[in-house]
């Protein structure tokens, strides 16, 4: 008996997934559990910062970084902050200057670099900010200056002006070659010795991304605020990326992620994807792209 009523949550899950239904996504805990949006949204809540680790092409995760945003605000009392890895430390002014009604669209549009999707997956999130009046920060840096570390490592940055310093996180940068995510780099691109140099200074121009991201988010935050971080999963899964270098900031920090997965079922998640963030959102592997 004891055993059948031990059965009873997993057969009410398994039935709950009608072989009729064609769910456009299913979030789960890290450890592979169904998890409500409630209950998920009760957690977010009570963090300090949220990492929404997305696939830029997804329009499942877009629509829920919007609701999300919405509830956050609501929850927090408007005491939120978002800070969006598409925008760059160097157009903060022009960020500013939307957010409060300064700029219209044109004129953000023209000054900001916006991403190609912009308009379909950021735009809401800005338009929301603009009529509820929360701030929003680019935290990213610069891509020029990830492209010269790319292509020549972190050295070729010592000898910018302080006012370009200004744009990406306090030099010298020590970079953790340890870490997980910069270790799969290494596999990806073929860390043999024939390569060593030119995948070294990849890692590097990521870890760049990563430490911006992490300084300026931190910078960002005000005692008593949630912090919203929208970024692409692979800067925030496994608690990796941006999390190993903001976590020296503050180690009391209470942070929770969530990350984007594609799978072909959606009824469980898959191993691969087992704790990546604290709640994996799982959208079909044929959904519909916006590019």
């Amino acid at each position: 008996m004891l055993k059948k009523l031990l059965l009873l949550p997993l057969v009410l899950t398994l039935l709950s997934f009608r072989a009729d239904e064609k769910p456009a996504y299913r979030l789960f805990t890290g450890a592979g559990k169904p998890a409500a949006y409630d209950k998920m949204l009760k957690e977010l809540a009570a963090a300090d910062v949220v990492f929404f680790g997305e696939q830029h092409n997804d329009p499942i995760g877009h629509w829920l970084e919007l609701q999300l945003t919405k509830d956050l605000l609501r929850l927090r009392q408007g005491q939120l902050v978002l800070g969006l890895e598409m925008f760059e430390r160097d157009v903060q002014p022009v960020v500013d200057g939307y957010a409060t009604g300064e700029l219209d669209d044109k004129a953000f549009e023209e000054q900001s670099r916006p991403w190609p999707n912009y308009g379909t997956d950021y735009k809401p999130l800005l338009q929301l900010a603009r009529q509820q009046k929360f701030r929003v920060v680019g935290t990213n840096v610069p891509r020029r200056y990830a492209s010269q570390v790319a292509k020549g490592s972190l050295t070729a940055l010592n000898e910018l002006p302080a006012t370009e310093k200004a744009w990406f996180v306090p030099l010298p940068l020590t970079v953790d070659y340890a870490l997980p995510g910069y270790q799969n780099m290494a596999k990806m691109f073929g860390g043999d010795a024939a390569h060593a140099a030119g995948v070294q200074n990849i890692i590097q121009a990521q870890a760049l991304k990563d430490a911006t991201m992490a300084y300026f988010l931190n910078q960002a935050r005000p005692e008593g605020h949630l912090l919203l971080h929208i970024n692409g999963s692979y800067h925030s899964d496994n608690h990796d990326g941006i999390l190993a270098y903001l976590r020296p900031y503050n180690p009391k920090l209470k942070v929770k992620t969530i990350s984007t997965v594609t799978q072909e079922q959606l009824s469980k998640l898959e191993a691969e994807h087992a704790q990546k963030a604290d709640f994996v959102l799982v959208v079909p592997q044929d959904m519909t792209k916006t590019y």
